[in-house]
């Protein structure tokens, strides 16, 4: 109080009292500073450490089997997401394509598709809406059907729609010649790819098996395997240069012409280089083209074929003899009550794989619809990191639709293969199918 007298003169008690309590505030204010500037230190260090987690952290390794229709649009939807894949397929080059003639894309399943991968306009470009036309007739060669017209299913080539589909994609995302034969969980529990070229592959978050009916994907999933459906195709070829040519393209002119008589068919397309497939459709053993006859033994191959269609119109059976080019192609499938699986996580099936039925018209179109349902799962929780809980969403959404596409095969392959062309014109009416009868 003496000191305080000394240098500021009287001093009252209320000025003492406020002096009291004004002493410590310069150490407040010290307090204070010291306290923001540990925060904001505590903070910076938490942010620098999040942002070097992002930076450290790989982009999930995303794996897909297989370079078809199924995995190469799955490959264009990830593509436009800027998500990073590897697509393996077992052909050695783009141009390798062999097996598979023309394939009709309908507007909800592969024409969505082709529209969210950006490639529709280039689709409308090469596809062939002249040939929509379906007729049918009987074994004596009577059409009694005749469908089509305007339908909006146009046909492209397998070997187009690859194409088309490559376009989309940077130069050098497949890895041509890398066939899979076993997919294998590794010591850390992660799966591991074993291809033919003796190369291995693992590290991947999620493996997208679109290779088709004899998925070598499948076995991580599923034990189901499919099963010989009792028929069997014969493809073969009527190419430009054949002397039946001509006659063929004025008797059958574009589109697709079915016969069917005596539990036997035969399917004739016209193709995009203008040529003709024809699938002899037979109910025979499994192992009737390996142990009784050869693809490679066309003149016995002929004449074993001209037997079985011993009573049907000539026109068919000049088919047989002017055909070249042959391949077997016994149809297999699976259950409807098969198609599902728990889900895994790391690893899921789309197309054939997935779903493989009796040939219905549906195939290619199931197939690119998954590719879309896959890819949009996909983008949902990729940012997250969360690919097990896309392939449970995804598989929840697809296996009733590929169920549903498998059943459709059975139901339909009877009437395929029946007496005559009544059931199946039925059976077409019975699930919606417009057409006419031919102008007398």
């Amino acid at each position: 109080m003496v000191r305080l007298e000394a240098e500021h003169g009287h001093v009252s008690s209320s000025d003492v009292r406020l002096y009291k309590y004004f002493i410590p505030l310069p150490f407040l204010f010290h307090s204070f500073f010291l306290w923001c500037v540990a925060d904001f230190h505590v903070h910076f260090i938490r942010e620098r450490k999040e942002e070097n987690k992002k930076k450290d952290r790989m982009p999930p390794k995303i794996a897909i089997i297989g370079a078809g229709p199924c995995g190469l649009t799955l490959a264009v939807l990830l593509e436009r997401a800027s998500i990073p894949y590897t697509i393996f397929e077992r052909d050695a080059s783009p141009e390798a394509v062999t097996t598979g003639g023309s394939l009709d894309i309908h507007p909800e399943t592969g024409q969505r598709a082709l529209r969210e991968a950006g490639l529709f306009e280039g689709f409308q470009k090469v596809a062939r809406y002249e040939d929509t036309v379906i007729s049918i007739s009987d074994k004596d060669g009577e059409r009694v059907f005749s469908a089509g017209q305007g339908r909006d299913a146009p046909e492209i080539d397998r070997r187009e729609l690859r194409a088309l589909l490559l376009g989309g994609l940077p130069e050098g995302r497949v890895r041509w010649g890398f066939g899979l034969v076993g997919a294998v969980r590794g010591e850390d529990g992660g799966v591991v790819l074993k291809f033919a070229n003796g190369e291995e592959e693992g590290g991947w978050d999620l493996v997208v098996g679109a290779d088709g009916a004899w998925s070598k994907v499948r076995g991580l999933v599923t034990k189901v395997t499919p099963r010989y459906s009792g028929k069997s195709f014969l493809e073969s070829r009527i190419t430009t240069t054949n002397p039946l040519h001509k006659t063929l393209a004025a008797k059958l002119g574009p589109g697709l012409h079915i016969a069917v008589g005596g539990g036997q068919l035969v399917i004739t397309q016209r193709q995009g280089n203008g040529e003709y497939r024809t699938y002899l459709g037979l109910q025979i053993e499994e192992s009737f083209f390996k142990n009784a006859i050869a693809e490679d033994q066309p003149d016995k191959l002929r004449a074993t074929m001209l037997d079985f269609y011993a009573d049907w119109a000539d026109f068919y059976k000049d088919l047989i003899r002017n055909a070249t080019n042959f391949r077997a192609w016994p149809l297999y499938t699976l259950m409807p009550e098969e198609v599902g699986w728990e889900a895994v996580g790391d690893v899921t099936l789309a197309g054939d794989a997935a779903h493989l039925a009796i040939t219905n018209g549906e195939g290619v179109n199931m197939a690119m619809a998954d590719a879309l349902a896959l890819a949009e799962k996909i983008k949902e929780y990729y940012a997250g990191g969360d690919l097990a809980r896309a392939v449970k969403e995804y598989e929840a959404d697809m296996f009733p639709r590929g169920s549903a596409t498998v059943k459709d095969g059975w139901d339909m392959s009877g009437p395929m293969f029946s007496d005559g062309p009544g059931t199946f014109l039925e059976f077409m009416a019975s699930v919606g199918a417009g057409g006419s009868p031919p102008p007398e």
